[in-house]
């Protein structure tokens, strides 16, 4: 083989692995609805007999929330709407962030992004419980007496699930691309045998099977769109996933492997039902030969376990990138890869996610029941996803007026049908993830306003710099050797540390670097552009470190590029001087009773600014502030 030869296999060879990385990881949620989206739409018709022309309206309903919410919406347009190769509805955010004109506009888009961040934390807390709930129950199928152990064994592969996550997914990781291979190839497998002897199913992909069927059942056709819809949860993976493996791997795999799969598979359910309508409560698993039944259930949890941790990821990854905005208080951030960075765990959201889950699974005990509750969480996002979407190809990439309506208020009112839909049921269960997703976003406005009034506080009661500088020459300041780094949220004040420092120990560091740290509305600052040196006064620095949302800070490895500006910096001789807060409420609270406790007790728990910033603990010295609000 010669060297050219062998470059261009492993060119191919890669390529063949980030195809399949992208199966593992982008497509675990959206992989799995099969196992419940037509069970859940077939569920609405059982008031009478199931006919060869209901069934494939349903199918074209989802053949068609397939193409034009996940094709031609996420894959064709909304992924090209990147933040330097990052996605994500805060992705996204932050890019209509930047292409508005006022500040009113920019809070509105905020709050978009802030309420698509709530509800993803909703989804993220159902998509676990249903998916892995509609796996084990194929139990019920293959021996309906040991239906009681349904409910036990979820309760275990969801526990089992959470306890392992603090050994990050690298390991696991590696398996789970061939695995959906596997089980996309068997979703195709299995609905081609039916198709094969039931061909004319084929003719759902015409919409006018769609629409007959909504003109036919009216009402019973609005409220069957709420299961439709969960033929597409996990579309929004594909736009967040996009930094791991870029635009074209994911258009490829969706386009030419995934799509048809899916389609196959429902076609095949819809013609197993059509030819025998008693398999109508378990299409999925009957699809399959009875000898397949029980490999089908072990590779079915296999990929719902893919899917949960596919959510579960994303969940951390949407925490830190809320820590970073400044929407959540400070969390622990572990790294559980050296060589990845987007593989963290943070211990805070795995608690509550698990006990969301294992929550949801006791309280609702079946896959067909939580289906009431799943759906207005995705299609909310869904919502948030195109409307900001709509901001950035009008302002970012100048489309004209009336192409933006026509595309993306063509695409709104489906999502906007499929959120209505949704909307009736919140009584039946939808209300448990829009309870979850608006707790979230209670929780980010209203860390976000404490912050706010604490910075405003700080302001107005500190020392500006320019003033202490200037009478700094006159003062009888003794300068003693060694570096003093002062973290502060504003250059242009002086922190209080400093002054109780001067006022018990009344002694100043021979170099003093004001040291603050600057979050980016782009996924990552670049190297060379990390570190930004002003010299105040003889000795004395100012110093801004910028990150992008998807990094956690390492202030003392970011400080030792200060070679590079002519900063003797040395580690072993520096300390560091943070100002311990305590929140205490105003006479006159700005914050209302209940946002108040809440933000005080966010404060109270949330991690040390040394532990945040990777600060050592024995180079530090904390000193306490008193701060009303």
């Amino acid at each position: 083989m010669t060297s050219a030869t062998a470059v261009h296999g492993q060119a191919e060879k890669l390529r063949l692995g980030l195809l399949i990385g992208v199966l593992g990881v982008v497509y675990g949620d959206i992989g799995t609805s099969p196992l419940y989206a037509l069970q859940a739409s077939l569920a609405y018709l059982s008031g009478g007999p199931l006919t060869a022309p209901d069934i494939l309206g349903i199918l074209s309903l989802i053949s068609w929330a397939l193409i034009i919410t996940v094709t031609l919406k996420y894959v064709t347009f909304i992924m090209r709407a990147d933040n330097n190769g990052e996605g994500g509805t805060l992705s996204l955010m932050a890019l209509a962030s930047r292409a508005a004109r006022a500040e009113r506009t920019r809070y509105v888009l905020m709050m978009i992004g802030v309420i698509g961040a709530g509800l993803f934390f909703g989804d993220g807390v159902i998509t676990p419980a249903i998916s892995i709930l509609s796996a084990v129950e194929g139990i019920e199928v293959v021996s309906p007496e040991t239906s009681h152990l349904v409910l036990p064994i979820a309760l275990i592969v969801i526990v089992v699930l959470f306890l392992v996550q603090k050994h990050g997914t690298a390991t696991v990781g590696k398996a789970f691309g061939p695995i959906m291979v596997v089980w996309f190839l068997v979703l195709g497998v299995l609905g081609l045998g039916q198709v094969i002897h039931h061909p004319f199913v084929l003719e759902a992909i015409n919409p006018y099977f769609g629409l007959a069927f909504i003109i036919h059942h009216d009402q019973i056709a609005f409220i069957t769109l709420g299961a439709v819809v969960l033929a597409v949860t996990g579309a929004e993976a594909l736009y967040a996933d996009m930094s791991h493996f870029g635009r074209k791997p994911i258009r490829i795999s969706w386009l030419f492997f995934v799509l048809p799969c899916l389609l196959l598979n429902y076609y095949g359910q819809g013609a197993l039902v059509i030819a025998n309508p008693s398999t109508a409560d378990n299409p999925f698993y009957k699809l399959a030969p009875h000898v397949l039944q029980v490999p089908m259930i072990i590779l079915a949890t296999a990929a719902t376990v893919i899917a949960s941790q596919a959510v579960i990821t994303g969940a951390f990854t949407v925490s830190r990138t809320c820590v970073q905005l400044g929407l959540l208080p400070r969390m622990e951030v572990r790294h559980t890869s050296a060589l990845e960075q987007g593989q963290i765990y943070v211990p805070q959201i795995n608690m509550i996610l698990a006990t969301g889950v294992v929550l949801l699974v006791l309280t609702f005990k079946s896959s067909a029941a939580l289906a009431s509750a799943y759906g207005i969480a995705v299609t909310g996002t869904f919502l948030c996803d195109n409307t900001l979407a709509a901001f950035v190809y009008r302002r970012r990439f100048g489309w004209s007026r009336p192409a933006t309506i026509a595309l993306f208020g063509a695409i709104g009112i489906a999502d906007f049908a499929f959120f209505s839909a949704n909307s009736l049921k919140i009584f039946a269960g939808g209300w448990v993830p829009l309870a979850i997703g608006f707790s979230i976003i209670t929780v980010m406005t209203t860390w976000q306003r404490g912050r706010g009034l604490i910075m405003a506080r700080w302001v107005q009661d500190s020392l500006p710099l320019s003033s202490f500088l200037g009478r700094l020459p006159q003062s009888r300041t003794v300068r003693v050797p060694g570096t003093a780094v002062f973290m502060t949220g504003n250059l242009d004040f002086v922190p209080n540390a400093l002054l109780h420092n001067l006022k018990h120990n009344k002694v100043l560091h021979e170099q003093v670097l004001f040291v603050t740290v600057r979050n980016l509305d782009v996924p990552y600052a670049e190297p060379d552009a990390r570190v930004s040196v002003e010299e105040a006064a003889h000795g004395i620095y100012k110093i801004t470190l910028f990150y992008g949302f998807m990094e956690s800070p390492d202030v003392p490895r970011a400080l030792e590029g200060l070679s590079a500006h002519g900063i003797d910096y040395k580690p072993m001789q520096t300390s560091y001087f943070l100002g311990r807060e305590t929140v205490v409420p105003a006479s006159v609270p700005k914050l209302r009773f209940i946002r108040r406790w809440l933000f005080l007790f966010m404060a109270r728990n949330a991690i040390p600014a040394t532990e945040f910033f990777r600060i050592p603990s024995d180079r530090v010295v904390e000193l306490g502030v008193r701060i009303a609000i």
